[in-house]
């Protein structure tokens, strides 16, 4: 399981950030909305260093 970050920006976006996996960020309208495109982005990255063969 991966923790996932956030906090709310000064113009109101949400940003959601997977420390574990570093470049792992997305903003979004809505705390859900960020915290959802950036569990997409961690299991896109977690699945490419598999299929590459790269610790995790």
């Amino acid at each position: 399981m991966l923790l996932i970050e956030t906090e709310r920006e000064e113009d109101g976006r949400w940003l959601a950030e997977v420390p574990a996996l570093p470049g792992v960020l997305s903003y979004g309208a809505t705390l859900v909305e960020a915290r959802s495109k950036a569990t997409a982005l961690a299991l896109r990255v977690v699945a490419e260093r598999v299929e590459n063969g790269e610790a995790l």
